[in-house]
């Protein structure tokens, strides 16, 4: 029997198939029954420091004058979106025998994130920091972005004993060297990549609209060429991917780029819960096929320093591949 049992930040995962932060982790039932088809491990929704503060504002509106008022109102939405999120961690580890991992929106280094221990102790068993700046400043240098994450991490990592992965998107100079940074200020998990909210346009009413919030299994290619690079080009981290990935052959793609778990959301808001326990089977199926006994087996044998031509990573441009149709 294959087994495809592995360590992801520090706890063991009795599959590589992790349900992703979504409206799918925010309650108990669904919890429960992703537990019970198999999950290896549930990310919680995460918790959005832009929706706290948010929620704050509306309460309070426009042209308030007791600034007093406008704290008291800011550290009360924060006090009970925070307070009921600490329920959820407590209930979820009482009722399922999977990890637990909370996950945090930041965009600032804040004190508010310091209620990360809080989380620690309500039982979490690791903690996955959600993290986007859109680039919305012309002012706004590439270095002064990435130096917000780095606070961040800074602000966090030595408040907590638990493990962090951070959640990022693909959208930066040079990902391998950003990667790296972040390594070297203890952050040695990553998933890769985040999804993010994408603005359309109703030509009719002229009104931004969001685009489609489910992926297609197409939408693999933006992490796996990454998760194929990273992995081959920084040493000791692990990978969790993310984005795409829908059924068993995303999963093997993925771990065979390098990816250690893999994340589901779009295809079981589509298909329900059970393709967990359907994708676990195939996995083990096409293991049992190609004789592999161990996910660490095929691990990152397709990766960037494991191939014959590493150069498929970087190519950027399709003449060679699809001059045909030219």
């Amino acid at each position: 029997m294959a087994n495809i049992s592995v360590d992801y930040l520090g706890q063991e995962l009795k599959s590589p198939l992790i349900v992703s932060s979504s409206g799918l982790t925010k309650n108990i039932d669904q919890i429960v029954n992703a537990a019970n088809f198999g999950a290896g491990a549930i990310v919680l929704k995460s918790l959005f420091e832009e929706q706290i503060l948010f929620e704050a504002h509306k309460t309070i509106g426009q042209g308030h004058d007791y600034p007093e008022a406008i704290d008291y109102i800011k550290n009360y939405s924060r006090h009970n979106s925070v307070s009921e999120y600490l329920d959820l961690i407590k209930s979820a580890r009482s009722e399922v025998d999977i990890p637990i991992i909370a996950s945090i929106n930041c965009v600032s280094d804040d004190e508010w994130v310091d209620f990360a221990r809080e989380i620690e102790k309500a039982g979490a068993h690791a903690l996955e920091l959600n993290m986007h700046i859109v680039p919305s400043c012309a002012n706004t240098k590439p270095t002064e972005i990435e130096e917000t994450y780095f606070k961040i991490i800074e602000h966090i990592k030595p408040k907590l004993k638990i493990p962090i992965a951070l959640k990022i998107g693909y959208n930066f100079t040079s990902l391998p060297w950003f990667i790296n940074q972040l390594k070297f200020r203890g952050i040695n998990t990553f998933v890769l990549f985040n999804r993010f909210y994408e603005p359309d346009i109703n030509i009719d009413t002229l009104h931004i609209v969001s685009s489609s919030v489910f992926s297609r299994d197409t939408d693999i290619k933006h992490s796996l060429r990454w998760v194929g690079l990273i992995s081959g080009l920084v040493e000791d981290i692990d990978i969790s991917a993310s984005t795409g990935i829908h059924d068993a052959a995303g999963v093997v793609k993925q771990i065979l780029a390098g990816a250690k778990t893999v994340q589901l959301c779009s295809t079981l808001y589509q298909n329900g819960m059970k393709t967990i326990e359907t994708i676990n089977t195939e996995l083990k199926e096409w293991m049992t096929e190609h004789k592999f006994n161990d996910l660490k087996e095929f691990r990152g044998k397709m990766s960037y320093n494991n191939i014959e031509n590493p150069q498929v990573y970087e190519r950027a441009q399709f003449m060679k591949y699809f001059s045909s149709l030219e």
